[in-house]
């Protein structure tokens, strides 16, 4: 896993210049170890809090290809002893592939070091170590090494002990209040959970500590995004300590510490990883039991919209228990999304065996229906999300649940008049809904709206189901993709849709229209959009032949042969309606 940071951080556990957590001593940690005793800093003493992880003991002129970030450098000039003018150049070198020092000893094949690397070293913050004669690479080895594994081993064994407190906490039914409580304990610091949204979902500590972590995280890590700055893992200074939750390949949010006095730890981070584990996994749990809790309330929902859920003060005392108000005068909404091809009904079974809410029957469709994609299914569940955080900002009392391909909202209503809706909470609910699903689709998707009548009581629910169903599709149809339409405001199609037999329609379509119902030939579709626009401009044929782009003649004749196979339209006001009334059907067609 990699870091980055502002600063290099304290100097048992470092985040260092190229990203990498590292374990080790400081330089300066070094210098003070027994068999150093006599050793002097010459140069670098900016670089004292560089971390040492490892050491390396030069032997060959080439050693660049040998040497590896955060190593010490022990070297006695033997491979450049013919060529001391390679020492200019050779801390630059060692500066730019993250070496932490290098340690000369001097007198026996070299006698001084260059002053102009020594210069170097100190503009670069690169520690240059002058070595004691009577002292062993041996022993520098073996010290500094045992001292660098025994507090490798310390901070790991200290995280492991956090890390079981932490999940035992959550195998004996612990949240994530109970993981940042105990985090907080262990580091005396502030620390909070937040989802991706900025809001805590749990935190510890002052109220203003708690603040500044949000606007901290918001701010000062909006511009790397999740993962941050191209570099996966978390961000830390001495005061502040922020790691991504993540999960199943989610990032679910951050945890932060904070330390307004600047006594984070590095080790501190290794513990906050650990945090950020377990509140994974409790956010993935809870993530489980609301989805099952999800499913229940979609599935009582489904009950009452089909009427099956049993009497009004059974559902109101069951709905209670949800959060759910439906003891008041009551509005449905339908959210479906645009652009998939629907039966007849709109809707598909939720699962085999499955009943559907009444009067919702599933026509074929040859196999289009039935295998959503994982764009399809994002799409919906982004649509279930953006209404519910609508929905609940605006009437914390509605009922709202996602089905296969809609989402369903049952709200409070103040007035059964169709225009009060148009300025009232429910389209303040759709347009928040709109504005929060557009929000990270990587591609545009938009969804149709459709409101039912007011009802009074549960029992009338199922009929106000299928009005804002209706009201959803034939104002799709009319008006096209992102429609919003009351039942009220349909007008003709209002009546149109009443009608429970669709077959009486279709009935009513072919008799009235004859061949031109069908859409087998091009030429009969032809003559029936004539006569949809002869009908449209009140039989004005000058208006008709300017929008159809034909000659007069040629719409006369048209006329002439739309009669023949309808009759005298022109002279029948009655059939006239009855042709009017049919093409409106035509238009339904698929609701």
């Amino acid at each position: 896993m990699s870091y980055t940071t502002a600063d290099p951080g304290p100097p048992a556990l470092r985040l260092a210049s190229t990203g990498t957590l590292t374990y080790g001593l400081s330089v300066g940690e070094v210098l003070g170890v027994s068999t150093l005793n006599g050793a002097r800093l010459i140069a670098g003493r900016a670089g004292l809090e560089r971390v040492v992880q490892r050491l390396n003991v030069m032997e060959v002129p080439d050693i660049l290809s040998w040497v590896k970030p955060n190593e010490l450098l022990l070297t006695t000039g033997y491979p450049l002893r013919n060529t001391p003018q390679s020492l200019d150049n050779l801390v630059a070198d060692l500066d730019e592939r993250g070496l932490a020092a290098l340690a000369i000893k001097l007198g026996r094949y070299l006698d001084s070091l260059p002053a102009e690397m020594i210069a170097q070293a100190d503009r670069r913050g690169f520690p240059l170590i002058l070595l004691p004669n009577d002292v062993g690479f041996d022993d520098i080895l073996n010290q500094v090494l045992t001292d660098i594994l025994n507090r490798q081993a310390a901070v790991l064994a200290r995280t492991e002990e956090v890390h079981r407190a932490l999940v035992q906490i959550v195998l004996c039914g612990g949240g994530l209040q109970e993981v940042v409580d105990e985090v907080a304990t262990l580091l005396d610091v502030a620390v909070v959970v937040l989802d991706g949204e900025q809001r805590v979902l749990a935190g510890a500590g002052p109220d203003e500590h708690v603040q500044a972590m949000r606007a901290f995280d918001a701010g000062r890590h909006a511009a790397c995004g999740r993962g941050g700055c191209g570099i996966i893992g978390a961000h830390g200074t001495g005061d502040h300590l922020v790691v991504p939750v993540m999960a199943g390949g989610f990032d679910h949010g951050r945890i932060v510490a904070f330390s307004p006095g600047g006594t984070l730890r590095g080790t501190d981070l290794g513990i906050l990883e650990r945090a950020a584990t377990v509140a994974a996994l409790v956010v993935t749990k809870q993530q489980a039991v609301a989805a099952v809790e999800s499913k229940y309330r979609a599935d009582f929902l489904r009950d009452i919209l089909a009427g099956r859920a049993g009497g009004d003060d059974r559902i109101v005392s069951h709905c209670g228990g949800f959060g759910w108000d439906l003891d008041r005068p009551m509005m449905v909404v339908v959210a479906e999304l645009d652009g998939r091809p629907r039966g007849a009904s709109g809707q598909e079974a939720e699962g085999k065996g499955r009943a559907l809410p009444a009067g919702r029957a599933v026509e074929p469709d040859g196999g289009a229906r039935g295998v959503r994609g994982a764009e399809e299914r994002a799409a919906q569940e982004r649509l279930a999300a953006a209404w519910t955080t609508a929905v609940r900002r605006h009437d914390r009392g509605a009922a709202v649940a996602s089905f296969a391909h809609e989402v369903v909202a049952i709200v409070g209503a103040e007035g059964g008049d169709p225009a009060e809706w148009t300025a009232g909470p429910v389209q303040a609910m759709v347009k928040e809904a709109s504005s929060i699903f557009a929000e990270h689709l990587p591609v545009r998707r938009t969804f149709s709206t459709g409101i039912s009548r007011t009802v009074s009581s549960p029992a009338a629910l199922p009929e106000a189901y299928e009005q804002a169903v209706k009201a959803v599709r034939v104002g799709r149809q009319l008006n096209g993709a992102g429609a919003r339409a009351h039942f009220d405001q349909l007008g003709v199609y209002r009546l149109l849709s009443l009608v429970s037999d669709p077959d009486e329609l279709h009935a009513f379509v072919r008799e009235t229209l004859g061949d031109l119902a069908a859409d087998d030939e091009p030429e009969l579709v032809d003559l029936r959009r004539t006569l949809q626009v002869l009908l449209e401009t009140n039989l004005n044929v000058a208006e008709t032949a300017r929008r159809l782009h034909f000659h007069y003649n040629t719409l006369r004749y048209r006329i002439g042969k739309l009669e023949r196979m309808l009759g005298a339209f022109t002279e029948d006001a009655h059939l006239r309606l009855n042709l009017t009334l049919a093409l409106h059907v035509l238009r339904m067609r698929g609701i």
